[in-house]
């Protein structure tokens, strides 16, 4: 199952630098092993912003919110998640 998923990034001005620097490591290192096993297909950034739109691919709505879940920087996170299917139009065989 694919899904679209917006990330907007909210760490409080006052937190910890080294506290928010050790949780963005650890957010990139599960990012990687996501985008190694096939999971997280695709990121981009939006300009200007500490946020992103992601495509997943998951077997169930509880594997995206158990992934979403545990994303390090899940605390600071509000989420925009869009369910998506392919379109009879495309060309790509991996859009499934």
């Amino acid at each position: 199952m694919l899904f679209m998923v917006e990330m907007d990034v909210n760490i409080p001005l006052d937190f910890d630098e080294q506290e928010a620097a050790k949780i963005k490591a650890a957010e990139k290192a599960y990012f990687q092993q996501l985008q190694k096993a096939g999971t997280w297909r695709h990121i981009w950034r939006k300009i200007g912003l500490y946020s992103n739109v992601s495509i997943f691919d998951v077997e169930s709505n509880a594997a995206l919110h158990d992934t979403l879940m545990a994303l390090p920087l899940y605390p600071f996170m509000t989420m925009k998640i869009t369910a998506l299917c392919r379109h009879p139009s495309s060309i790509h065989d991996d859009d499934r």
